[in-house]
């Protein structure tokens, strides 16, 4: 038996080359393995011992021929095949263990060229995985280090390795192979600045974790991250207590993080099933957390919280007497952190590029059923506005409606906010009409805070107002300013009841759904 083995990551692969050895299995290699493997006393031979050729074109060209691919690809129970192997004396090979150039690690280099991406494009590798996989009735391929084992315990106990075990090895091949050219489609993509929909779209992802569950118990979950510098995001936050985080911890905290990243000065948002239910800005951390724990004290029961400034230790004291699912911040004062770590199960996450936001052209994407439907993030907030009213916006309520207008952008629709010096007191989310959303507001906002609240306050809608209606429940409510994208057929209903009124309303020429 014959093993070619040519591995970029070298990781366990002398051990294992050892063991085959053992097994009775000549090794085969190339470049820089078979240095590895020779230092190290494994009697390998070179590439071109076996295809009399020498490598090439700066190793370009090594393991492109057909002593090597017929060795490979030919059906050993097809006595055509092994006769033409005989009379071109070509031997097989029965093992193939390679694993690609770093691709992958090259274009995630601070201040990489093209030039140096490109050359780290794999042409053999791939095309011995892809060989080897075909044939995987009669080859063992192994691309994962982490398969190594599996592969030595069934050659040892039985002689050689399952067809079960080989077809399993094959799905990790092209899952591999896949991954690998859709990486390089993607990097030339963002080369090209191309932001098209591809005709075809190939996305590639690696897991980081399962879960334990899906969305429900019944249901299997698990995340995986975007292949790139995921600054800003989720996926790279360092866990530093508690349970490992759920999926609905992941999607509900991901919604609260894209928020906070709205806001430049110190915010704390809380959330609860993918909705905001509390948002504080202020001059400090601490006040900011007041405003977001007093907006609804109730609904953050449960909650996640999101900070984007160091946890002190005066917001710990008080954190840790709510029940919270998680927290993430850039930064914890260390007596901060070691007050949260006295609940065991509250998921601590560290998170220092919390205020990095996604590319503008990364994609948002739904699973439909037989598909995907795939767009561009919502990366805008609003690119000017309109007062459409008599009456103009005081400068403290144009504060308060930009303030409340980032808070609806991150609200299911049909999404009304009510805000009020930089502290959000009533949401009213996913409500099928949009006059249920704004008196859910109203009445969240004076039940859970206190009556009157509302008094002086401002309106911020998703969408356009169809009638006149929720301008009138602006009213009763002592709602002083909305903010809308305007766009109705009827928008003029609702301005002239806002003048009648006395209420001033802008336009922002810009809605912001969200399903």
């Amino acid at each position: 038996m014959k093993a070619l083995i040519s591995v970029s990551d070298k990781t366990g692969i002398v051990d294992f080359a050892k063991e085959l050895e053992k097994c009775g299995v000549e090794i085969i290699s190339t470049g820089g393995t078979y240095k590895k493997l020779k230092e190290e006393g494994v009697n390998a031979i070179e590439i071109s011992e076996l295809t009399g050729f020498p490598e090439c074109l700066d190793g370009r060209v090594k393991t492109l021929h057909p002593k090597v691919h017929a060795g490979i690809l030919a059906i050993r129970n097809n006595a055509n095949h092994m006769k033409q192997l005989k009379d071109l004396n070509i031997e097989t090979i029965d093992f193939v263990i390679v694993n690609l150039y770093p691709f992958k690690q090259t274009i995630l280099k601070d201040g990489v060229k093209r030039e140096e991406a490109v050359e780290n494009i794999d042409i053999g590798g791939p095309t011995m995985l892809r060989s080897a996989a075909k044939n995987y009735q009669d080859v063992t391929v192994v691309t994962d280090p982490s398969d190594y084992n599996i592969v030595l315990k069934e050659l040892k106990e039985d002689g050689q390795v399952s067809l079960d075990t080989k077809f399993y090895l094959m799905q990790k091949v092209f899952e591999h192979t896949a991954n690998y050219d859709a990486m390089i489609c993607n990097y030339i993509k963002e080369q090209r600045n191309d932001e098209s929909f591809p005709q075809e779209l190939t996305l590639t992802y690696e897991k980081v974790q399962e879960m334990r569950y899906g969305e429900n118990p019944h249901q299997k979950g698990a995340l995986y991250k975007e292949i790139r510098n995921c600054e800003g995001s989720l996926t790279i936050a360092k866990q530093l207590n508690g349970k490992e985080l759920s999926f609905n911890n992941i999607n509900d905290t991901n919604g609260a993080l894209e928020l906070l990243k709205e806001f430049e000065e110190p915010t704390v948002v809380a959330c609860k099933h993918g909705n905001p239910c509390g948002v504080g800005s202020a001059g400090n951390i601490y006040d900011a957390w007041k405003k977001a724990y007093l907006a609804d004290k109730t609904s953050i029961f449960g909650g996640i919280v999101v900070v984007n400034r160091e946890v002190t230790k005066q917001m710990a004291e008080e954190m840790k007497e709510i029940f919270l699912e998680v927290i993430v911040a850039p930064a914890y004062e260390n007596e901060a952190l070691e007050l949260l770590k006295t609940k065991k199960n509250l998921r601590i996450l560290e998170l220092p590029s919390i205020t990095v936001k996604q590319p503008a052209n990364a994609y948002d994407i739904k699973k439909i059923n037989g598909g995907i439907i795939v767009q561009t993030i919502d990366s805008k907030l609003l690119d000017e506005y309109e007062v459409v009213t008599e009456k103009k916006p005081t400068e403290k309520e144009l504060e308060d409606l930009l303030f409340t207008w980032k808070i609806v952008k991150y609200v299911k629709s049909n999404g009304i906010a009510l805000g009020k010096n930089k502290q959000s007191i009533g949401i009213g989310p996913g409500q099928v009409n949009r006059i249920w959303a704004t008196e859910q507001s109203i009445e969240h906002a004076n039940e859970l805070i206190e009556e009157g609240i509302t008094k002086g306050a401002v309106l911020a809608s998703d969408a356009f107002f169809p009638f006149a209606d929720c301008v009138e429940a602006a009213h009763k409510a002592g709602i002083t300013a909305i903010i809308q994208p305007g766009g109705s057929v009827r928008d003029q209903e609702s301005i002239d009841k806002c003048n009648e009124y006395g209420i001033s309303m802008i336009f922002t020429k810009m809605r912001h759904f969200r399903h």
